[in-house]
């Protein structure tokens, strides 16, 4: 006999008491079915952030020729130095010219959601330079300073250069998808 016929023979005499089990209990697996997914996100969302937009603004904090600038927590100021120098592509515009602030308001949420969907990162708003406005001040420029800090895509924004609208438009530079 050889090493590999001895080997079986052994392992039949281990095995020669063990017969096979058959088991009448069954385990079942209950399926996790998948998270409900809200019909109305877009329109709640939409919601949230009208309310977020609606706070108080002190319009006379700004004036004619102030410029703006803000970058967000944790942003390098290079970023902002960036920005300010026009060194990123414009992807979108939009202008504000004859809006009232309520109008603005929905414009620049719908404008930002579409630039989000279509991963645009850099966009100008023009607001104007509230030359026409009834008190002749920037109306929308200090509503739109403060809309813009309270949302948390965006990165950093700061008035674009007089040969892109001056003090009267902000470059808003967007956070990527994630």
């Amino acid at each position: 006999m050889s090493t590999s016929d001895e080997d079986r023979l052994a392992f039949l005499a281990a095995m020669g008491d063990v017969r096979l089990h058959r088991s009448r209990q069954r385990v079942t697996v209950k399926r996790v079915p998948p998270a409900p997914v809200a019909r109305s996100t877009e329109a709640d969302e939409r919601a949230v952030m009208l309310e977020l937009l609606s706070g108080p603004v002190d319009i006379e904090e700004l004036e004619h020729g102030d410029t703006l600038s803000y970058r967000a927590q944790g942003v390098q100021e290079g970023v902002l130095r960036r920005l300010r120098r026009g060194h990123y592509r414009i992807d979108g515009n939009l202008d504000l010219h004859g809006y009232n602030r309520h109008q603005a308001r929905l414009a620049v949420i719908d404008f930002l959601a579409e630039c989000h969907d279509r991963m645009r990162r850099c966009v100008r708003i023009v607001h104007g330079k509230g030359n026409g406005s009834p008190n002749s001040g920037p109306v929308l420029k200090a509503h739109l300073d403060s809309w813009l800090r309270r949302r948390k895509d965006v990165v950093a924004f700061c008035s674009a250069p007089p040969n892109d609208g001056g003090t009267g438009a902000v470059y808003v530079l967007l956070r990527g998808r994630t």
